[in-house]
């Protein structure tokens, strides 16, 4: 057990680490804590019958009649899994007390055994029949906790048992996607490929999900419904969409006004949640729409602090650099517009541009031919140059120019004249 200085060691260790191992530290902490208080009140009872057959036995009296405190089943059998009671469980069962009842979490006593590592009372529950694809109220399966946890025993017994390999949960992850002991791992691997799971499989499994959000997403619209709505946690569909990498999904619900800078309980924006699961396509469609890269949780972290993956982290890095610098041009030609606004002419789009910028002329002329429109103010110049700054940032959206026109008459705050 720990003592109070390593507790403040460890917290001020895990204030330097990213959220998601401080959250893993703390599952495991909460974890520990519940096997010792189930130990503990184990031998308290222990202690309890003892003491009671001695004064029985020493008075030579009758137990007294006492209250008792009933409980619900789906609590007894929990509470009796919990404390590792293999006697227990089976009396419960045995007075037909269903293996499968479960918690106001969904949890059923499977779940429960399956994070704590006790395999004999798994092989109990199985035999009495409980359901090897339980799911909880974030429909994850036995197997997702015990490959969570990387019991390795554990997930060959559940796989003998016939558990699905290709459960999805709400994150959208598989017990494969949540596993990082590799022994567990290659049991997991190897038994996808006796059964011949292919990577097609698994894609056509993981869609199923996309396409079921799609549809309910579809039908919020029709009905005319809010897309903005925040769950318990402050999660909106944005959020979800993000975390899974469901790109149709963030593009309906974008289309549907779902906005971009809505936080979650911990101040996450669905940025953060991209870059933190490594959703690279989703992180770069939110910031084509203008999701801040600068945006910060509530302790103090952007999605660029949140994304681990190297290469996700260096294009992260390079959008940032380029709105950034799109930014300062308009900046630039906001303080330009002001000082110049009285020697604006009639001269036409062209002229101007040649006057502004030389080194940029060429590009910017097959641009404005293009866009063939002539403008009679400054003001011109700052259309051009944030179009031909945003080409180098997002080339997919212009191919053509004059095809992808609307697209940038909505994302430029410039009329034309």
């Amino acid at each position: 057990m720990a003592n109070h200085l390593e507790l403040i060691q460890e917290l001020q260790q895990l204030d330097k680490v990213p959220s998601l191992e401080r959250l893993r530290a703390a599952q495991k902490r909460r974890t520990q804590q519940l096997k010792r208080w189930a130990v503990y009140e184990k031998e308290m009872q222990n202690k309890k019958r003892k003491a009671d057959k001695k004064g029985r036995n020493a008075n030579n009296l009758q137990p007294e009649s006492k209250r008792h405190v009933s409980f619900a089943a789906s609590v007894a059998l929990l509470e009796a899994s919990a404390r590792n009671d293999p006697d227990e469980v089976r009396y419960l069962l045995k007075n037909n007390v269903s293996p499968d009842l479960c918690n106001e979490d969904g949890l059923t006593a499977l779940h429960q055994c399956c994070i704590d590592n006790y395999e004999e009372m798994v092989k109990i529950l199985l035999d009495r029949g409980a359901s090897v694809n339980a799911q909880d109220n974030e429909l994850w399966t036995p197997l997702h906790a015990a490959a969570t946890c990387g019991h390795a025993g554990l997930v060959k017994i559940l796989i003998a048992h016939s558990a699905d390999l290709l459960a999805v949960n709400s994150d959208g992850n598989m017990p494969y996607d949540l596993c990082e002991d590799d022994p567990t791992l290659d049991i997991i691997e190897t038994a996808m490929a006796n059964r011949g799971i292919t990577q097609e499989m698994i894609n056509e499994t993981r869609a199923s999900t996309e396409r079921k959000m799609l549809g309910d997403i579809q039908e919020l619209l029709r009905r005319g419904e809010e897309v903005n709505q925040q769950d318990s946690q402050g999660a909106t569909l944005l959020h979800i969409a993000a975390a899974n990498g469901y790109v149709q999904a963030a593009e309906l619900l974008l289309e549907g006004g779902a906005r971009m800078d809505l936080r979650d309980s911990d101040g996450w924006q669905p940025l953060h949640a991209a870059a933190c699961w490594g959703q690279m396509h989703v992180a770069e469609l939110l910031v084509s729409h203008g999701a801040s890269l600068n945006a910060k949780t509530f302790l103090e972290e952007t999605p660029i602090d949140l994304c681990e993956d190297e290469e996700f982290r260096a294009i992260l890095l390079d959008l940032k650099h380029k709105h950034d610098i799109i930014m300062k041009s308009q900046l630039k030609h906001k303080t330009s517009l002001c000082r110049r606004t009285s020697s604006a002419g009639s001269r036409g789009l062209k002229g101007e541009i040649l006057f502004v910028q030389p080194k940029m002329a060429e590009g910017k002329k097959k641009l404005t031919k293009t866009i063939s429109v002539c403008l009679s103010t400054i003001q011109t110049i700052t259309l051009v140059e944030n179009i031909f700054a945003l080409y180098t940032v997002f080339p997919c959206c212009f191919s053509p120019l004059s095809v992808s026109l609307p697209i940038l008459s909505q994302a430029l705050l410039v009329d034309l004249l």
